[in-house]
């Protein structure tokens, strides 16, 4: 019975996506991306699902399947938790700055959930985390079903050095139901979220950009997300790119959404930003 009733949970989620139960989406492998990750002298893979037509756009196919540390793409999730239980009220909620000075100036202020998310505030989600509590995000992880959903490795840690690790199927997937509100969030913290992850520099009234990069490192190798996903005119395109490294360089966090836009590009799916004069 337990097995029956997974089948068809699975069927009616299918369904509920837009997949047909017995077709799988059309794949197309792009090979010549090759020539974008070699240029910034890193790995990766990159994978794209296109809506309307059905279809997955893949290079380095394989690799789609890895698993890495989310790192600040967790954000995503992160947000979602924090605003459905009510840890945070909306996009303008502020945690007071603890007076340590970090890296980035941005960081060390008083901060808002919009800003945070913006500027990639680590220290606002750690806090974030924190105010939910071990409990509640395990549950929460669970139920939204974010990579392994492991929170092993400090309530303010795991998705950066613990054990939450995610592929980019998974991320594709996540941002699909994110977008569909098939998440186990209500419509008022989904929309939020949404929001919030509009990148207002690279969209017009032509595109809407959603998106979230995301830096961290396992043993000896760097490694780069940038996930999210593009409104159209002529549909919706959900994206994920993670590379690696070994050699670390200041080019590196800005390969990760270079790369990313010059295959959109390519694609015909986003055009630069017009000038509006």
């Amino acid at each position: 019975m337990k097995y029956i009733f997974l089948l068809l949970t699975a069927v009616l989620f299918s369904i509920t996506l837009g997949f047909k139960p017995d077709e799988k989406p059309k794949t197309e492998i792009r090979s010549d991306f090759k020539k974008l990750y070699d240029h910034y002298k890193v790995e990766g893979a990159f994978m794209l699902y296109d809506e309307k037509q059905d279809k997955f756009i893949i290079y380095n196919e394989p690799q789609t399947k890895t698993f890495y540390t989310p790192a600040s793409t967790f954000k995503i999730c992160n947000s979602l938790i924090g605003l459905e239980t009510g840890v945070i009220k909306d996009e303008n909620f502020i945690i007071p700055w603890d007076s340590v000075v970090r890296q980035r100036e941005v960081w060390n202020k008083n901060t808002s959930l919009a800003e945070a998310y913006k500027n990639s505030t680590v220290w606002y989600y750690q806090e974030l985390a924190r105010r939910v509590g071990g409990t509640k995000m395990k549950y929460w992880l669970d139920k939204a079903q974010f990579g392994n959903c492991d929170t092993t490795g400090g309530i303010d840690m795991f998705w950066l050095t613990g054990n939450l690790r995610i592929n980019e199927e998974q991320q594709i997937d996540f941002l699909r139901r994110l977008n569909h509100n098939q998440l186990p969030f209500s419509k008022q913290t989904v929309e939020t979220v949404k929001k919030i992850m509009i990148d207002s520099e690279k969209s017009t009234p032509d595109y809407t950009l959603r998106a979230k990069t995301g830096l961290g490192d396992m043993g000896d190798t760097a490694i780069g997300w940038y996930v999210g996903f593009v409104e159209t005119k002529g549909g919706v395109y959900y994206f994920a790119n993670c590379i690696q490294t070994k050699n670390y360089t200041d080019a590196f966090p800005e390969a990760r959404k270079e790369i990313t836009y010059s295959i959109l590009k390519e694609l015909k799916i986003y055009q630069k930003k017009r000038n509006n004069h």
